[in-house]
């Protein structure tokens, strides 16, 4: 959304968005139009909804709209050859973070599992390879020790908007060209699942604290208590010794120190503070997380 609103506010004339078909949302699973569409068709935009970008009439749409580029951020799809075509000077992506490093689709969550110190934002031109084009611009961000991924992400697109505008207006003015990634320094980013988040409480509690955070907001880092999922909030590295899983109060043991528990969502019930749901369970001495 950051990225859409600088470009309705920047020198660029806007005249169509795409973005994701409605999706069922809600108790009802009523179709719900997303955040792009609906910010879209408030400013009068023509809105452009494929279910995959491949298709023919939205093809033939772009064709007509005689785009000069199509700024990027976040699409989740393949762009085809016969599309990649279109716009004169091509599709210009947006991408989260200092490529060649974190290609794919969850950088922000790699590099908080990594422990990078410094990320950032890079605009490059979209080819056939995942996020192997030419770059026009980049900026960093320091990653700081308590970031979550979702923190990190909002930081980074509010900033990266700005990039994103600038690189189109180096574009139009010819002040910006695009230079090959380097071949070194290549690491991969590829989305991070629900299963890729089961706490493992024998790793120590450095790689504890990072796979939360990066898991924070989306998919959840989760581990199991007397048989049910619980998903975890943000842990506090702490100097307390237990032996890897076992509960004392809200604290966790691992193969280094224990954490701290935040918040906590067990199954089928709403976050709520880790102390207050232990307080209630009553754990029993040695009892543990699995």
């Amino acid at each position: 959304m950051p990225s859409l609103e600088a470009l309705l506010g920047s020198r660029h004339e806007v005249v169509a968005v795409i973005t994701r078909p409605d999706a069922p949302a809600g108790r009802g699973r009523a179709l719900r139009p997303s955040p792009v569409k609906e910010r879209a068709l408030e400013a009068g935009l023509e809105v452009l909804t494929p279910t995959h970008p491949r298709e023919q009439d939205f093809q033939d749409r772009l064709r007509e709209l005689d785009l000069d580029a199509i700024p990027t951020v976040a699409y989740g799809a393949l762009i085809p050859p016969a599309a990649l075509t279109i716009p004169r000077v091509g599709w210009v992506n947006l991408h989260f973070s200092l490529l060649p490093a974190w290609r794919g689709a969850a950088p922000v969550q790699h590099a908080v599992l990594a422990g990078d110190e410094v990320t950032g934002a890079t605009t490059f031109l979209i080819e056939q390879g995942l996020d192997t084009g030419p770059f026009f611009g980049m900026l960093t961000e320091q990653v700081l020790p308590t970031d979550t991924s979702g923190a990190l992400l909002d930081r980074l697109a509010t900033a990266g908007a700005g990039l994103l505008v600038a690189t189109l207006d180096g574009l139009e003015d010819g002040a910006v060209h695009a230079v090959p990634q380097p071949a070194e320094g290549v690491s991969h980013a590829p989305k991070v699942h629900v299963e890729d988040v089961r706490v493992d409480w024998t790793a120590p509690a450095l790689r504890v604290d990072r796979l939360v955070r990066a898991a924070t907001p989306a998919p959840g880092a989760w581990t199991t208590f007397r048989g049910k999922r619980v998903k975890l909030g943000p842990v506090t590295v702490t100097d307390a010794s237990l032996a890897p899983g076992v509960l004392d109060g809200d604290l966790v043991g691992t193969a280094t120190h224990a954490v701290r528990l935040g918040t906590v969502r067990p199954e089928g019930k709403g976050e709520m503070a880790a102390a207050d749901w232990l307080r209630g369970l009553r754990p029993e001495p040695g009892e543990a997380f699995a």
